[in-house]
């Protein structure tokens, strides 16, 4: 039993790779015309999140979404969630219809053909290269100013298995305070089992996401932006423990 489990994840695994590889070998030609210009990043964002319900349902897994905020259209949101899986990437496309950037780690960047444009629309970042940790924020800004999210995974990486929430780094924060936007923070129930980086686990399922309050940043300042990152990580750490 437990090696035609063990057959069964390689099998899943190797689906999910599929999954996600060939809707960009189909759409190759398009989403190269919709990365080729920055006012059309919107329309490559749609794609986007088509790809990421194509990949999830392929998966078998089916969202339950709990929303205790809508977003407002055409408003820039800094969106944070705890991070546990690389199924976090489609998942926060499916439930955010604001289009954002990513901020994610460079190694991400290598994966054949999901690294080409993975690096050419998320905002790359070398953790242990303070000179690219400082240069996220100029980017970010860019981002900004130009009417986009931002989604950052405030952990600062995927934390052991047997850490349920990690502590929380100061970057989306400041980044919120000092372009006054609103931190949208959000958390994935389900995505360590479903999905976890360990290989030889996870299987279908539901997948829950809890989308809480925002929290403004008007009239914040840069002295606040610890206290905002506290109470939003604690919004999430109490909302994983509800429902483990």
């Amino acid at each position: 039993m437990k090696f035609l489990r063990t057959i069964f994840i390689i099998l899943y695994r190797i689906w999910f790779y599929i999954l996600v590889t060939v809707p960009i070998l189909l759409l190759f030609p398009i989403l190269l015309i919709s990365i080729s210009r920055d006012s059309w990043y919107p329309f490559f964002f749609r794609i986007a999140r088509i790809w990421a319900k194509f990949i999830l349902s392929g998966m078998g897994f089916y969202t339950v979404v709990v929303r205790n905020v809508t977003y407002e259209e055409k408003k820039s949101y800094m969106f944070v969630a705890n991070h546990t899986s690389m199924i976090d990437i489609m998942l926060m496309l499916y439930v955010t219809k604001n289009p954002f950037v990513f901020v994610g780690k460079k190694e991400l960047a290598k994966i054949p053909l999901f690294g080409f444009f993975y690096k050419r629309t998320c905002i790359l970042v070398d953790r242990d290269n303070p000179k690219s940790r400082r240069e996220v924020f100029t980017r970010a800004q860019e981002k900004l100013n130009k009417g986009l999210s931002v989604c950052i995974f405030p952990e600062g990486g995927v934390p052991d298995e047997s850490v349920l929430l990690d502590e929380f780094k100061d970057g989306a924060f400041r980044l919120a305070i000092e372009h006054q936007i609103s931190i949208a923070p959000m958390t994935f129930h389900d995505n360590k089992n479903r999905f976890p980086y360990s290989f030889y686990k996870g299987g279908p399922g539901k997948m829950r996401v809890t989308i809480h309050p925002v929290f403004p940043t008007i009239d914040l300042h840069m002295d606040d932006r610890r206290n905002l990152k506290n109470r939003t990580r604690e919004v999430i750490l109490q909302e994983l423990r509800s429902k483990t």
